[in-house]
């Protein structure tokens, strides 16, 4: 079994840490960190909450003033690679704890432009934002303007309204047009890290501002290739949802070019933990852009059905150009998704038009 990521956080780790900050600030007392730190309760804590534990006994056992404190800290983390999965992500989470304070803003802010390339300071940004959202965000768009890739996703990434595992940014989620002004200075990053993390962001926007993400894709769409690639990843849930005007703005032909032929399921039935296989033709009547999907309505264990829309292929076809497919989906079950027994459907979709259902049962397991 692969290793969680909470149990790199162990007692050597942490006695490397202990360590490490003894040999800058000999005052510090590596038992009684431990001993506080992995405590009875040790065990059972999640990934974030041992990364909160941690970061606590950090504050307890540094010096009370905080810019000393950071002293320690800038340079023990030179001992950990900026690629080191995140592990010092204590580091950040210390200064979202102890740095909120009015005349601690710019020490708080220079630690958190350091520490990002050594552990994503993703998290610990939005404690400030809900605190004071203007000079906050003020800072993240001095931030998207940095040399350093790292800080430049720190901008977009922070202010993210869907951050999954991130403390809730309600303002931005009834409200993304300051998240709009960040995105836009970072529309054009030359970082696929970067660039990443703005269509994520602009994905999360779409969710429940999708107009808001329409108009965004008019405005950015033609004029930059890395511009391009942010709005086709960022619009990936419209796509899926067959927004007529994204697939339009992405250059999607009309469904009705490509013929639909001969849509068949290889059986009509498929056992728990089966196979499901279908196969179709297609034939275009013109040169045509063509993005190829496929939905399949899950029965849930009310009874009722749920769609999950999987992606084949895009791809541009000639004209007259005839192409054949055997595809097949797994009906195993996985961490994500339990199946159950009952009538399904699978359906063909061209360019967000759904172009042919069929049906199939899932057999109980014996």
């Amino acid at each position: 079994m692969a290793e969680l990521f909470k149990d790199r956080f162990n007692y050597e780790s942490l006695y490397k840490l202990a360590s490490q900050i003894q040999t800058v600030y000999d005052e510090f007392p590596v038992d009684a960190f431990l001993k506080s730190t992995m405590d009875e309760m040790w065990d059972s804590l999640k990934l974030k909450q041992r990364i909160m534990q941690i970061s606590v006994n950090l504050g307890k056992y540094l010096p009370d003033d905080y810019k000393t404190a950071i002293h320690i800290i800038d340079k023990v983390i030179m001992n950990y690679d900026t690629c080191s999965d995140g592990f010092v992500s204590f580091f950040p989470t210390f200064v979202e704890l102890y740095g909120q304070d009015k005349e601690n803003w710019d020490v708080s802010m220079s630690a958190l432009a350091r520490y990002t390339p050594y552990a994503s300071a993703e998290f610990a940004v939005r404690a400030f934002i809900i605190n004071d959202e203007e000079r906050m965000m003020a800072q993240m768009a001095s931030w998207a303007k940095d040399n350093n890739e790292h800080v430049r996703r720190l901008a977009s990434e922070g202010c993210r309204p869907r951050l999954p595992w991130g403390q809730s940014l309600p303002n931005f989620q009834k409200d993304p047009s300051p998240i709009l002004r960040i995105l836009e200075l970072l529309k054009a990053d030359p970082s696929l890290y970067v660039r990443k993390s703005v269509a994520n962001n602009l994905n999360d926007i779409s969710k429940t501002h999708p107009d808001i993400v329409v108009k965004v894709a008019k405005d950015w769409y033609g004029k930059d290739k890395n511009t391009d690639w942010i709005i086709k990843h960022g619009c990936r849930t419209l796509l899926k949802k067959g927004n007529s005007e994204v697939i339009r703005i992405l250059g999607f032909s009309d469904a009705g070019c490509v013929r639909v032929n001969a849509f068949s399921l290889e059986t009509v039935s498929v056992p728990a933990g089966g196979i499901l296989t279908f196969s179709f033709e297609l034939e275009a009547e013109k040169k045509t852009k063509a993005r190829l999907e496929y939905g399949i309505d899950y029965v849930k264990a009310n009874g009722r059905w749920n769609r999950k829309i999987f992606q084949i292929s895009e791809l541009v076809f000639k004209e007259k150009e005839k192409r054949y497919y055997t595809k097949t989906h797994s009906f195993a079950d996985t961490s994500t998704r339990k199946h159950y027994p009952g009538i399904h459907s699978i359906t063909l979709i061209v360019n967000g038009t759904e172009r042919g259902t069929l049906e199939f049962e899932v057999l109980a397991a014996k």
